[in-house]
């Protein structure tokens, strides 16, 4: 009988996993479609900001939730 090859841990899955920042914008009712667009993709080509999350609630606002991969630089010296 061949055994199956080993699973890796929890903590060795996770430590692989990538590591996000995330910022959250408000939007009032008033700021219209376009504006929202043109803002987020700003954004996107400037900040390296994706979308992540977005709702829009009933009284007309919208909450956006934007994220980037944190980068870690290993030191050379």
């Amino acid at each position: 009988m061949e055994s199956a090859a080993p699973r890796p841990s929890r903590q060795s899955r996770h430590s692989h996993a990538s590591q996000y920042e995330f910022r959250v914008l408000t939007l009032p009712r008033s700021t219209s479609r376009h504006d929202v667009r043109r803002l987020l993709t700003e954004e996107a080509e400037y900040g390296r900001w994706e979308l992540a999350r977005l709702c829009l609630y009933v009284g007309g606002h919208r909450k956006v939730w934007l994220r980037r991969r944190v980068i870690k630089v290993a030191s050379t010296l």
